[in-house]
């Protein structure tokens, strides 16, 4: 027992020191792999093209100064409001998406930028209650050791566009032949709506709901 507790008591200090250490490199070093990124590569679904796609992935890091200023206004108006003033959790939304799960209504999300920044660079793919864990306590981690400047370039950077491409810049490229830093404002409520769908959505392509959402962003921005 007092070796099991030994091991136990150092695989604790292993995974503290190695996780605030990784959340404290993050904060200097660019993100140029998530585990999405690999997950997705090796195991591929859809068509042949979207396979390709998937298995050589495009992604292109960029600071946030080579990123338009419309891009951060559009995926804060689309997905995440209180991103400014909250410190990872929107409780108010938290509480709308349970009352709303519970009446039957659509199914909502309520996860923070924040919340998917630190899922999409340090977790994998899934709804378990240890993920979610996980995610609660990376989560935390990036709100206490990064800014929120910090957490929104990681969050353009690594956030999935579409199929086998992360990131603004490689959206950019992708569906508008232009670069992140000269994407319009319109392009980029376009590309910020398409995100709770990516594989589904085509900001180049935009469905009629699409263009009605971002005919709505476009009003708080």
């Amino acid at each position: 027992m007092r070796l099991i507790r030994k091991y136990i008591k150092w695989l604790v200090i292993f995974f503290f020191g190695s996780t605030v250490l990784s959340v404290a490199a993050y904060r200097y070093v660019p993100v140029y792999v998530t585990p999405l990124m690999v997950i997705r590569a090796f195991s591929p679904k859809g068509s042949e093209k979207q396979m390709d796609r998937e298995r050589h992935w495009q992604h292109h890091w960029v600071s946030g100064e080579e990123i338009s200023p419309w891009m951060a206004k559009a995926v804060v108006a689309s997905e995440d409001a209180n991103f400014h003033s909250h410190s990872g959790f929107d409780f108010r939304e938290i509480k709308k998406a349970i009352e709303e799960n519970r009446s039957g209504r659509r199914q909502r999300g309520a996860s923070t930028i924040s919340q998917q920044t630190a899922k999409n660079v340090f977790l994998w793919p899934g709804h378990s209650w240890i993920r979610k864990g996980l995610e609660t306590y990376f989560t935390v981690l990036i709100e206490l050791l990064w800014s929120k400047e910090r957490i929104m370039e990681v969050y353009l950077n690594s956030i999935e566009m579409g199929g086998g491409i992360y990131g603004v810049e490689a959206a950019a490229r992708y569906y508008f032949n232009t670069s992140a830093a000269k994407l319009s404002k319109r392009q980029c409520i376009l590309i910020a709506v398409s995100l709770p769908a990516p594989l589904k959505f085509d900001p180049a392509r935009p469905s009629k709901y699409l263009r009605r959402r971002a005919d709505t962003i476009s009003k708080y921005i």
